[in-house]
């Protein structure tokens, strides 16, 4: 006989039918569930037309010298083309490169029409860029629906360069890969200094005067006049991304609806969608290659790390459901038609018993595991199974709310790190720069120009770090990195636990099934009554 543990645990409501990777209704105080807002009977089959919303990764960046990255170098990637940079002089080969599908230039109507050539347009970009820092091109990517066709790609992207970008003034350059592996993609690059109406290149940003309330000029003590400088386009406006995102799932819902298929997907993070999902970290042309090679980089690892804790929470919440479902359906039959606890533990020892030695072996253990934990929680009917399930979902959320925003903690600390690493690694070049006879400072500086790029692009880093208020504090910061992965741990831990426990109570609900089927086979013999 089963003990009961004293104390009741409290009932939860009714639910509807949980729909996978649908974004759902944050749980409420008296619904143990996160489930889809629309409720269903729970005899009401699954509607296969309802749609899942997806979320599009879609990052937006830009191509910058002081990052040590040439908008020839990235254009002969993209395209795989070979491309020499007339800036310094290097030349990048990737005609091996596999899995383009087709590489395109979209132009303004008052572009010179040279620029349909790649060599010609980003060179051109990069001779007309003369400072060290300069802001090259900026590169978006998104994933291409893998329900539409090469055609339908292909029309979905040119419709979205034409009307975000090439219609706007910019110059576009985009490059479609698949490799097969279920991954389509296009890599879009797109100018971001203006072109004027004969062609030429127009100024990035213009000196605009302060003006006081009577629109009159301010002195600034110097016999001059204060100003500041303005962007004379609002390419640069941070509200773009978030448009150039919405407007690229708008195209990619209609092209999907246009070709008869009801996915969805959403430019929003998981964390807006009210999805606790890790997204994985961007690895880089170089983390990249290397992977591909097979040589395992850091990024690559905590990519693999990310992948493994989606896998086990997106597991660990369909065994919840389903075992809420199916022990809430118990509990609303008629008291004398519930299944007892015992009388399916005793079932599941009778049916399909094993007739090898190591199957009776993992039978007594798997019975020994279901026991088990029966009797710590002490369960012994169905209401009270029911509620555990409940209690183990809200513990699973709080597990699942710890586990991620420690994996987005530790991308953070991580990125701080290597900054703060690389710009000790190329400070000493920096300090020998300030030493060097003004008639060889030009040559020193084309010798060293990725270390000094490199080492900008850190200090400035860390610079705007402080700036915001963060302190410093690489020690720090490896302390936290270490504490959030322990902690981290012990939180995965307990979910693997908590999977045990639903494998063990999946067997009671396959006993109950298979009792079902049974006792409808022995009516359906029978016959109807006369």
């Amino acid at each position: 006989m089963l003990c009961a543990l004293p104390g009741a645990l409290r009932t939860s409501s009714a639910m509807g039918r949980y729909t996978p990777q649908t974004p759902c209704a944050p749980r409420a105080a008296r619904h143990p569930l996160r489930v889809c807002p629309a409720p269903r009977s729970l005899n009401t089959p699954y509607r296969k037309e309802v749609p899942p919303i997806d979320f599009c990764h879609i990052p937006v960046s830009i191509i910058k010298r002081s990052a040590g990255r040439s908008a020839v170098a990235a254009a002969a990637y993209r395209s795989g083309t070979k491309l020499t940079n007339e800036w310094d002089g290097m030349t990048h080969d990737y005609t091996r490169k596999g899995g383009i599908v087709h590489a395109e230039i979209m132009l303004p109507d008052h572009a010179p029409r040279s620029f349909a050539d790649r060599s010609i347009l980003w060179n051109s970009v990069e001779q007309i860029e003369k400072a060290r820092d300069s802001q090259l091109a900026r590169e978006i990517e998104a994933a291409l629906p893998r329900e539409l066709s090469g055609e339908q790609q292909l029309a979905l992207v040119r419709a979205y360069v034409k009307d975000n970008f090439v219609d706007k003034g910019m110059c576009a350059d985009f490059a479609i890969h698949d490799k097969g592996t279920g991954n389509p993609h296009v890599h879009i690059m797109l100018t971001v200094r203006p072109l004027k109406e004969n062609g030429a290149w127009g100024a990035k940003c213009r000196k605009a005067y302060d003006l006081d309330e009577n629109g009159q000029r301010i002195p600034d003590g110097k016999g001059g006049w204060k100003n500041h400088r303005e962007d004379t386009t609002d390419w640069n406006d941070k509200g773009n991304v978030e448009i150039w995102r919405a407007a690229w799932a708008a195209c990619t819902n209609q092209a999907l609806e246009a070709a008869g298929h009801p996915a969805l997907v959403d430019h929003r993070s998981y964390k807006r969608q009210g999805i606790d999902k890790i997204p994985s970290v961007h690895l880089g042309p170089a983390a990249s290659q290397m992977e591909k090679r097979g040589i395992h980089t850091d990024k690559g690892e905590v990519n693999r790390q990310i992948a493994a804790d989606n896998k086990l929470l997106k597991e660990i919440k369909a065994r919840i459901t389903r075992l809420y479902c199916w022990s809430k359906a118990e509990t609303e039959k008629p008291q004398t038609q519930q299944s007892s606890l015992t009388a399916l533990w005793e079932a599941q020892q009778q049916l399909n018993a094993p007739h090898t030695r190591t199957g009776k072996i993992r039978a007594l253990q798997e019975s020994a595991a279901l026991f088990s934990f029966l009797q710590a929680n002490g369960i012994q009917s169905m209401q009270q199974l029911h509620e555990k399930i409940a209690d183990m979902n809200t513990r699973y959320y709080d597990l699942r709310g710890k586990i991620v925003k420690a994996e987005r903690r530790i991308a953070i600390l991580t990125e701080r790190g290597e900054m703060w690493e690389q710009y000790n690694q190329y400070k000493s070049i920096h300090k020998q720069l300030a030493k060097v006879k003004p008639e060889k400072r030009e040559q020193f500086e084309q010798r060293h120009s990725r270390e000094l790029i490199l080492y900008d692009a850190a200090a400035r880093y860390l610079k705007e770090l402080k700036d915001s208020g963060e302190a410093i504090t690489p020690k720090a910061w490896q302390w936290e990195i270490d504490q959030l992965t322990a902690g981290k741990q012990t939180d995965t831990l307990a979910m693997k636990s908590m999977r045990e426990d639903l494998k063990a109570v999946e067997r009671l609900r396959k006993t109950a099934e298979q009792l079902s089927r049974q006792e409808r086979d022995k009516s359906h013999d029978r016959g109807p009554e006369r």
